[in-house]
């Protein structure tokens, strides 16, 4: 028996080099990323870290108060992990927003090490350990905006926000996107 099988992983675990469905979620469920430029934070720190060799991004959506990704984390941030440097980023990137549009109150907490708090903390981590997963969370992902309590589109090509594009009509309209079958 392995010496760290009883070790305790967080549900937000994840182990550098392994293929990942990831679900972050805006504290309270609060619907911050509804308007496009909280999701083109999100793009931007995907951009960054993927051009910096810490990550491989191969699907995502965007939803009104959480996030799917299906990524790859290739090493630290520093002392980071990935998934740490992306969260931290994109809440600096929301506080000076929120702080300009006098919105910044939304997201205040009681807490002894901050004043605001964008992502619930513990994001939801899943090992892909086949391509059948792979698939079935591919598919969860792009009809995610077709969901009836969200209906943000008719189509999965139809939403901006998400790689459904590139899978299903082989178009690239963001850079940081690399094909999941190639690790499957």
């Amino acid at each position: 028996m392995p010496e760290d099988f009883f070790a305790y992983h967080r549900k937000s675990y994840i182990e550098i080099g392994e293929v990942y469905f990831w679900t972050a979620t805006i504290n309270q469920w609060q619907k911050l990323l509804l308007e496009d430029r909280y999701k083109e934070i999100i793009i931007s720190s995907l951009e960054y870290l993927t051009n910096a060799g810490k990550i491989d991004v191969y699907a995502f959506v965007i939803m009104p108060n959480h996030i799917h990704l299906i990524w790859k984390t290739n090493e630290l941030n520093g002392k980071e992990t990935a998934q740490g440097s992306f969260l931290k980023y994109t809440a600096h990137a929301f506080r000076e927003v929120l702080r300009k549009e006098g919105k910044l109150g939304l997201y205040k907490v009681d807490a002894a090490n901050k004043k605001h708090e964008f992502w619930q903390r513990d994001s939801l981590a899943i090992h892909l350990y086949s391509r059948e997963v792979a698939f079935q969370k591919l598919n969860y992902i792009h009809n995610n905006p077709l969901a009836e309590h969200w209906q943000l589109t008719k189509a999965p090509c139809e939403y901006k926000y998400s790689s459904a594009k590139y899978y299903e009509l082989n178009e690239k309209n963001f850079s940081f996107l690399k094909e999941l079958w190639e690790v499957f």
